[in-house]
């Protein structure tokens, strides 16, 4: 790192390893014209901006952003509240490859660090937070490392049955947010999602160990039609 980097700060807000992922929840405003215009420069710019139609009280449109500086999730959060975003929920989170997948080869690593997004075809989304308990009859940080990655294994057992249907990312969170990670769905179908969170809730690490936070679902498209009809 130069010393310039060091003074300004620039440096350390280079992820290390896979990008840093904001989602912005909350309503789009009266000025559709100037989010579509944040959204594409920001896009320009090599950031990975998504835009969602999401539906229920906790607002009407999402967008998750993926960067490896991320003081360029933070400049893009900024002018979109300039440009009349109204922000009723957020997460940040990093992508990762977790303690159970390190064994992995590299091109298997390599789109759970660097995803791009959104999978063809799979337009339904949703996303939610959670957490592992630590709870005096069930906490997973004292099971040993082998019965932690038998859990894991089959829980992704349950995973995998949805692989032509669902795809996963899950980013982790730990020291950066409230909850440990985050997980972004995003599905053929609106039933998809909501069958694959269902069948594997029945498994002992969601079932005995896991914590969910709220869930948000919508519609990814283009940021025309999130953020409301052009003017003219």
């Amino acid at each position: 790192m130069s010393a310039t980097e060091h003074d300004n700060g620039t440096g350390c807000a280079q992820v290390n390893e896979g990008l840093g992922v904001l989602h912005l929840f909350g309503e789009a405003g009266p000025e559709p014209e100037a989010l579509v215009q944040v959204v594409k420069e920001a896009t320009e710019d090599g950031t990975q901006v998504l835009t969602i139609s999401t539906l229920g009280h906790r607002g009407s449109v999402a967008v998750m952003a993926l960067d490896q500086d991320i003081l360029k999730l933070r400049r893009l959060q900024r002018r979109l509240a300039a440009a009349g975003m109204t922000f009723t929920g957020s997460f940040f989170s990093l992508t990762e490859v977790s303690e159970y997948a390190q064994g992995l080869p590299e091109e298997r690593k390599r789109p759970r660090l660097y995803p791009v997004l959104p999978p063809e075809g799979r337009l339904a989304w949703c996303f939610y937070p959670m957490a592992k308990r630590r709870g005096e009859s069930a906490n997973w940080y004292q099971l040993e490392y082998a019965e932690r990655e038998r859990l894991m294994y089959e829980h992704g057992s349950s995973g995998r049955l949805f692989a032509d249907r669902i795809t996963q990312l899950i980013t982790g969170a730990t020291g950066v947010s409230d909850w440990e990670w985050g997980v972004t769905l995003f599905g053929k179908h609106p039933d998809d999602i909501k069958a694959v969170v269902y069948t594997m809730r029945f498994d002992e690490a969601s079932a005995r160990y896991a914590d969910f936070g709220p869930f948000y679902t919508g519609v990814v498209q283009e940021p025309e039609e999130v953020f409301g009809p052009m003017r003219g």
